[in-house]
């Protein structure tokens, strides 16, 4: 599918809940991203490495935002930052990474800093974060998630949301002390 034929890009409208907004990046968030990045380095990177890896300094996570802004209107990419909607304070970002064809998947990828966790938010986001998934313009007919089996909260969340996991797939080339990943999917039928 050539550019010309996507579908408009979404909305840069936030998406709210009950307690949470979601919200494409703007360039002065880019003191709260640095400082969720720098602050939990180490528990992200094994799970999102390149993002850990690009964001070294606070000019850094200006030309990240400024990335994610080009990704948004290219719809390569769209990423949510999560803030909590009464005190505004910023916990982490989702992100949904599309494949366009002729049937639309997309895959989600979600992190919060780590006073955020154990609180309900990611679950909230994430569901907020399907229903815009399976809408349009996204339109996607499946959503998929990865998630490390080190990481049981991540699969919990993606569990109760309604995705199903995969059966494993072979690795092709394991890597020492690497964990396994699974895979989970949902389709637009069964959400």
């Amino acid at each position: 599918m050539s550019i010309a034929e996507l579908p408009q890009a979404p909305s840069r409208t936030p998406i709210r809940t009950s307690r949470l907004m979601l919200r494409p990046y703007e360039p002065t968030d880019a003191e709260d991203f640095f400082a969720v990045i720098d602050q939990n380095r180490l528990r992200l990177r094994p799970a999102f490495p390149s993002r850990v890896a690009a964001v070294q300094t606070l000019a850094d996570a200006r030309q990240v935002l400024l990335g994610y802004s080009q990704d948004w209107t290219s719809r390569r990419l769209l990423v949510l930052g999560i803030w909590h909607a009464e005190s505004g304070a910023y916990l982490g970002d989702i992100s949904l990474k599309p494949v366009w064809g002729r049937a639309v998947t997309a895959e989600i990828g979600y992190y919060l800093a780590a006073e955020a966790e154990g609180q309900g938010y990611a679950q909230e986001a994430l569901a907020a974060t399907v229903a815009f998934g399976f809408s349009k313009p996204l339109g996607a007919t499946r959503l998929d998630i990865r998630c490390y089996a080190t990481n049981p909260r991540s699969c919990a969340v993606a569990e109760r949301i309604g995705f199903r996991r995969l059966p494993a797939r072979p690795r092709l080339w394991p890597q020492r002390n690497q964990p396994e990943i699974y895979y989970y999917s949902l389709s637009a039928e069964a959400a």
